[in-house]
């Protein structure tokens, strides 16, 4: 028997979820059998716990997108009993039973090994958040990133604190938005050089084009925010967009600034990357992630506080990223 937060609906369709314990014969099919230590907290989470059900198709469900632990039982050659493994994306927490648990059984091409250096923890305080800001930076870095500052959208959120300290590590001055002013200190900490009130890229305008200001952006929150930022790039630059926090409606015409300056939107899908570039981001991250950075992002939870942070995820009230330590 194991702990796990078991999201359960009943004959009127309400949701509820609670910490139970229950017996490894329920997990799915999969190869790999993994003793989970970490889990985090995303937004694609707080959808799943919520009442609405989100993401979820089938009940009961146990959520958690993510997850790194030890290999506990393997048929699959490429993993042995004892090493250390992570997974991010797959639909896991959504379609399939996620991190959430002490223990999870997965498909062996669902998961990458830890490289030599990181820890469980630090591979959760990354997390999806944090591997999904590496392919916005090499996505950008693909397309070549212009002179001027580089904006990140949501930079106080998961993914925008670790684009906000990687694209600082890596020499860009970075540019960080948000709409709560007392974070100031946390982004500047993390290397931001210049902070931006979220209300100075929501206020409508009819310019079909502004000053070229921004080299690139990692946004992640589009909407309206996202239509003013693309009237704003260099041109010739380019637009990692990873999240749809702010709506999936933008403001805008082709002709500008798609055709006029040039500029490039790069959707970032985070789910069903090839396992080569699963491992080339996380080579990066290993590389080009400040680690001194990573306890000023994370803040410590459990599994009993799940149901209360898949709420304040959704209101946009999580700082950095939270990490679940499963066994706590």
């Amino acid at each position: 028997m194991f702990k796990a937060l078991l999201v359960e609906k009943d004959d009127e369709g309400k949701t509820s979820a609670s910490v139970q314990e229950i017996s490894v014969d329920r997990l799915p099919d999969g190869e790999v059998l993994v003793a989970v230590d970490y889990s985090t907290v995303n937004y694609k989470d707080g959808l799943c716990i919520g009442p609405g059900g989100g993401l979820v198709r089938n009940y009961p469900h146990v959520p958690g997108i993510d997850f790194a632990g030890t290999v506990e039982e393997s048929s699959d050659d490429r993993y042995k009993p004892g090493d250390k493994v992570v997974l991010t994306g797959w639909r896991v927490g959504e379609n399939r039973w996620g991190g959430y648990a002490q223990k999870a059984r997965v498909k062996a091409d669902m998961l990458v090994p830890l490289l030599d250096g990181l820890t469980t923890r630090q591979a959760m305080a990354v997390g999806t958040a944090g591997f999904t800001a590496m392919l916005a930076v090499m996505a950008l870095e693909d397309q070549g990133i212009k002179d001027g500052p580089v904006l990140v959208t949501g930079a106080a959120g998961g993914v925008g604190s670790v684009a906000t300290a990687i694209l600082a590590k890596l020499g860009h001055e970075v540019a960080a938005v948000t709409g709560r002013p007392e974070q100031e200190a946390y982004l500047r900490d993390l290397g931001a050089t210049q902070i931006v009130a979220r209300d100075e890229l929501t206020e409508v305008t009819r310019k079909p084009l502004e000053a070229e200001t921004w080299g690139g952006c990692v946004d992640a929150v589009a909407g309206a925010m996202l239509g003013r930022v693309l009237k704003q790039m260099h041109y010739g630059a380019s637009v990692a967009a990873i999240g749809l926090a702010g709506g999936a409606a933008i403001e805008g015409a082709l002709i500008t600034p798609f055709i006029l300056r040039g500029v490039n939107l790069l959707g970032i899908d985070s789910v069903m990357q090839p396992y080569d570039n699963r491992v080339r981001a996380w080579s990066r991250i290993a590389q080009d992630l400040p680690m001194d950075k990573l306890d000023a992002m994370v803040q410590p939870a459990t599994l009993s506080d799940l149901p209360a942070l898949g709420k304040d995820i959704l209101k946009g009230q999580v700082k950095g990223r939270v990490v679940v330590d499963v066994n706590a």
